[in-house]
Parts: C-alpha cells; structure tokens; sequence
C-alpha cells in the first residue's frame, strides 16, 4: 500500500495564490531537495521528522477535519512517489486540491483536476539553477505561477521570465516579497510602475498570526 511521511496535517486558512483566505487543510510532506536561503519551513526539509502514513490515513485525517480545500506541500511534495495518488483520491472524493511544488519537479504527473502553484526561484533564492522551466509549458487552466522576490534584481529576472514565457497571458503569476525582507509597498510600486497583468502575494496566514507560529 502506497506510504508518505508527512511533516503535519492541520486546519488553517490559505494564506496565498487566488484561494487566499479561503479555509484549507495543509498537509505537509517531510523533505526538500533544494535550500532556499529563505525557507521559512526548515522543519520540514528533512524525512527524519516525517510521520510514514498510508494514503487512506492522510484521507482519514483529512476528512476528520471538515474542510473542503486541501493543500498538499512541504517540503517538496513531488518527492514523494505517492503524491499523485494521493492528489487523484482528493479529487476524486470531491476536495479541491492545490499542490504548492517548487518548480523543479515534472508537474505532468498530478491528476489534471488538481491546481499546481509553481513556485520559479530567483537568484536570491539561491537556487534558481534548480528550475524546470519546461514546467511553465505544462501549466493547466487552473495552475498559478508564484515568484519569491528577495530585492530588486530578483524582481527584474522575474519580468524576464514572465514575459519570456508570456506567462501574463497564460496564467495567473504572483510576485510575493520575502517576509521580512522586500518591502511590500516597493514591490507593489514596482508592478503599477511597469504595468504587470500579476498579483501581489502577501503570506496571509503570517499577518494573521506573525511569521514565527507554526501549524497555522
């Protein structure tokens, strides 16, 4: 039977994409194959703290908690061999699922139901020779696309690759500040100075309760 190791699985509200606000089950994969120098979920970047979980487990814990949307990260949940199927049987059991991926696996492989929000790394992130950037041609309707800006340069790579891509046309892209870190109101400036078709992505959930509380 198909197993994961989930970091945790709790209640909150969606704290970002278009689904913001909106109340979601989180469940959290454990481990990541990339080091953002920002990770704000280092707890999650190993297996090690991971519980190992049977699919019909996850969907138990899952439904115990009486919430429609369901969002499955990490970590890097695209690791995890058993995150197709366990997208497919949310599907299929009527949630709307989100899969918050960090762009450097194939997304091909999530039930087309299902809503992938790619986060592309910058420079400052430090791992921006991870991307995959084939994933921008594998976007399907209902997919977003979610830059993580650190300053200044990151923002101006990131309108490269937005319009290299014509990604204002094809999809929906976030530009989210670093938190702490780029100031929101300069990066909101920024966007109305140059005219960007994107959203300006605020972490909910950290206004709502501060940065440093976990499982919210």
């Amino acid at each position: 039977m198909a197993e994961l190791r989930v970091r945790e699985i709790y209640r909150s509200i969606q704290g970002e994409s278009t689904f913001a606000g909106w109340p979601c089950v989180f469940v959290r994969t454990a481990g990541c194959d990339i080091r953002c120098v920002y990770c704000d979920e280092p707890h999650a970047l190993t297996v090690a703290g991971g519980e190992k979980l049977t699919i019909d487990a996850v969907l138990e814990r899952v439904a115990a908690l009486r919430t429609r949307m369901v969002e499955v990260t990490g970590g890097e949940p695209l690791l995890q061999k058993a995150v197709p199927e366990l997208v497919t049987r949310l599907c299929d059991a009527g949630y709307t699922v989100l899969i918050e991926t960090g762009g450097h696996h194939d997304i091909s492989v999530l039930d087309p139901r299902s809503h992938a929000i790619v986060d592309v790394k910058t420079p400052g992130s430090g791992m921006a020779a991870h991307n995959d950037l084939a994933n921008l041609a594998r976007l399907r309707p209902g997919d977003e696309v979610k830059f993580v800006l650190c300053d200044r340069a990151d923002y101006e790579w990131a309108v490269g690759v937005v319009r290299e891509h014509d990604l204002e046309r094809a999809t929906t892209v976030h530009f989210s500040p670093v938190h702490p870190g780029l100031d929101p109101r300069e990066l909101a400036q920024w966007i109305g100075d140059d005219g960007l078709r994107v959203r300006l992505n605020l972490q909910l959930h950290k206004y709502v309760w501060g940065p440093d509380v976990k499982g919210v």
